[in-house]
């Protein structure tokens, strides 16, 4: 258990400095590009993102699970033949795909996808990225399967860090030439940053040679060696389903991207003001509702070779007992993360993007916090288990949900920006309850109702402070302190409440890393000291 929460903690505080890395350099962005400049990016960057997540974002999953039951079972020689095999098909993967979308980029202007030419430029600048990023998820699937999360925790710092420079400087210097240049060049800045993220797994890779050379000398004798075939066989049977399960955002915006600025076209925008409008929902809204989910995102990472691991020795309460601890993990943060951001959504979207205007679609896309979160750990937990064509399904049937609400949500005069937020909350939620409702069949049910309750009763009376506070702070200090005051003031009160509900206990305590391990020591030393005094 311990290992598990550890490699999800790693990853969520790699997660925490690559979001504040990254939300620095909206800022900068939001004002060097504005609304429409982010609007231009948020049509480019979709379309990079969907072709990455078709083409590899299901190997880190799929080699993970494999790596994961073959060191279950001690079979080092199929570890190395499944690393090989990946990177020789992802290599292939990414060269197609990367001169793919430079060589079709114009057609997605001409054919209509998208809406405004001047995103062209920043479609074809991602190209390059394309082939990299497959190398980069081929590596990180590999240390995923060790449940060693260093490695993939450390290049993803690294990653955004040279992308954020890079993204800053070339938008800086490029404004002077249009808006579509600087656009253009803060797209670009993805190619340094995923070669950086490869350069420090290659990194780790050398470095732990000496392991993979002891795990070869304790190789289980009765392994029988799989064929390319059979591993290419089993990596695309499993990669294909959970990429189709895991582009869930990057399909998001594209659909948001073809029907969006449309829909409010027709109701009375001009181009540049639904571009603008479609910049505040997908490049403000959905950015601030990804910070929170970096928790449920590493979690899930982990989740799933550990449940693999778990699953392949046939230990089905292990299983269990991490479906639920990572269920209540994420609801302790998840729930009141929606509810402080739905409370602060304006005063937060002056403060960060320095306008009010993306306020009331933060505050509609807030609830996407839990009902995301939810998808990602039950997904995580199903593709665990082998049945990674489960979350796809319901993915899918999400989707077309998605696609009529944003159609006609949109197109509302009443809701406008925040009916395509509606249509995305709506879609989160039925794709959780359907994977709820397998994962209930397969294992049991992972959500205890008095401990849910609890926490969501610990969230409002958080809330309602918030409320109070930041009304009686802003006339005081001003917007950005008492939003700092009130966020500081909004956790104490959480806490507190926990405590007094009792949603958490000192066993829960006891399962973190680090601090649990610390607690356990004091406890047991607690117990000596006081059998010495009997004794």
């Amino acid at each position: 258990m311990n290992r598990f929460l550890k490699g999800a903690m790693i990853l969520t505080i790699a997660g925490i400095i690559v979001k504040v890395i990254g939300a620095f350099s909206k800022v900068f962005i939001a004002r060097i590009l504005g609304g429409e400049g982010i609007g231009l990016y948020q049509m480019a960057y979709p379309i990079y993102q969907m072709i990455v997540s078709i083409a590899v974002s299901g190997i880190p999953v799929a080699i993970s699970i494999m790596i994961a039951e073959k060191l279950a079972n001690e079979d080092m020689r199929g570890i190395d033949k499944t690393f090989k095999v990946s990177l020789m098909l992802l290599t292939t993967v990414g060269a197609i795909f990367g001169i793919g979308m430079f060589v079709l980029a114009d057609y997605l202007v001409e054919w209509g996808i998208i809406t405004d030419p001047r995103a062209l430029l920043g479609i074809k600048a991602l190209a390059p990225a394309i082939f990299v990023v497959t190398l980069l998820s081929c590596f990180r699937g590999y240390f995923q399967g060790f449940q060693y999360m260093v490695p993939t925790g450390t290049s993803q710092v690294f990653e955004q860090t040279f992308r954020v420079v890079t993204m800053v400087g070339l938008a800086y210097l490029l404004i002077d030439r249009g808006l579509h240049w600087a656009a253009a060049g803060a797209t670009f800045a993805t190619f340094p940053g995923v070669l950086a993220g490869v350069v420090v797994l290659g990194y780790f890779y050398y470095r732990q040679r000496h392991v993979r050379h002891e795990l070869r000398a304790t190789q289980n004798s009765e392994s029988i060696e799989e064929s390319t075939s059979t591993v290419v066989k089993r990596l695309i049977a499993l990669a294909i389903p959970v990429s189709m399960a895991n582009i869930v955002m990057p399909i998001v915006m594209l659909i948001d991207m073809a029907i969006v600025p449309r829909r409010l076209m027709d109701i009375g925008y001009y181009m540049n003001e639904a571009t603008t409008q479609f910049g505040y929902l997908t490049g403000m809204a959905t950015s601030l509702v990804g910070l929170p989910i970096i928790l449920t995102t590493s979690l899930a990472a982990s989740l799933v070779p550990a449940v693999s691991e778990s699953a392949a020795l046939h230990k089905l309460d292990d299983i269990n007992h991490r479906s639920k601890m990572a269920m209540k993990i994420a609801n302790l943060f998840t729930i009141p993360a929606c509810v402080g951001l739905s409370v602060l959504a304006t005063p937060v979207s002056q403060m960060i993007y320095n306008t009010p205007h993306a306020g009331p679609a933060i505050a509609v896309m807030s609830l996407s916090i839990v009902l995301l979160g939810a998808q990602q750990i039950t997904a995580a937990i199903l593709q665990g288990l082998g049945r990674t064509v489960i979350p796809m399904v319901t993915i899918f049937i999400g989707l077309l949900v998605k696609v009529f609400l944003d159609y006609e949500l949109t197109a509302i005069p009443e809701l406008g920006i925040n009916g395509a937020a509606w249509a995305t909350n709506i879609f989160f939620g039925l794709a959780a309850i359907l994977n709820f409702i397998f994962v209930k069949r397969y294992i049991g049910s992972i959500v205890p109702k008095v401990e849910l309750i609890k926490i969501i009763l610990s969230a409002m009376a958080m809330g309602g402070m918030a409320s109070v506070m930041y009304s009686f702070l802003l006339t005081l200090v001003g917007n950005a302190l008492a939003v700092g005051f009130t966020i500081v003031g909004a956790i104490v009160t959480y806490g507190a409440t926990l405590w007094l509900t009792r949603a958490i206990t000192r066993g829960d305590l006891y399962n973190m890393p680090i601090i649990g391990k610390r607690l356990l020591a004091k406890k047991k030393q607690e117990e000596v000291e006081l059998y010495d005094e009997e004794y």
